[in-house]
């Protein structure tokens, strides 16, 4: 199997300062990850719980909406009705073309939106959630990052759990 070189290695976004290309890197590999473990998933294997894991399908509609969540802290706003709404039907399966669908345009939003945050913004503080938990700006777009990471992470490993329950 052929290896690619990662995109924070490409030499890309160069014009970029160092916080928000690291961020868009790190989008950008999480939607390659996806693109060659998950796509391959059917319907129903996007929604299996092998041994009680939460389904692929739950970690793509939660990156999708919590980067829409955290980047919309970052840009100092509070959740609207939607997204609380959203927030609450992540488990809840859909089909894979709109999953997929939610998946690319939640990344391809966000690297929009992270574009436009200013780098003079990063020690802004803002807050999270209901009980207004402290943070920055920048502390915010480094948690977009890991923590799409870590659900990235979660999909492939379970993605490849469901295709070895498939061989058997």
């Amino acid at each position: 199997m052929e290896q690619k070189v990662e995109p924070w290695l490409r030499g890309t976004r160069m014009d970029v300062d160092a916080v928000r290309r690291g961020v868009i890197h790190a989008l950008e590999l999480a939607a390659e990850d996806v693109a060659r473990w998950c796509k391959g998933l059917s319907d129903e294997e996007l929604g299996a719980r092998p041994v009680g894991l939460a389904p692929v399908g739950f970690h793509l509609r939660h990156i999708a909406r919590s980067l829409d969540r955290l980047l919309t802290y970052a840009e100092g706003q509070q959740l609207s009705e939607r997204q609380l709404t959203m927030l609450k039907s992540e488990m809840d399966g859909q089909d894979r073309e709109a999953l997929f669908m939610e998946f690319t345009e939640g990344i391809e939003v966000a690297v929009t939106r992270v574009l436009a945050i200013s780098q003079e913004s990063y020690d802004q503080p803002c807050v999270v959630g209901r009980k207004k938990l402290p943070t920055t700006v920048g502390g915010l777009l480094v948690h977009c990052a890991d923590h799409t990471q870590r659900h990235v992470g979660q999909a492939v490993t379970t993605a490849k759990v469901v295709m070895a329950m498939r061989e058997r």
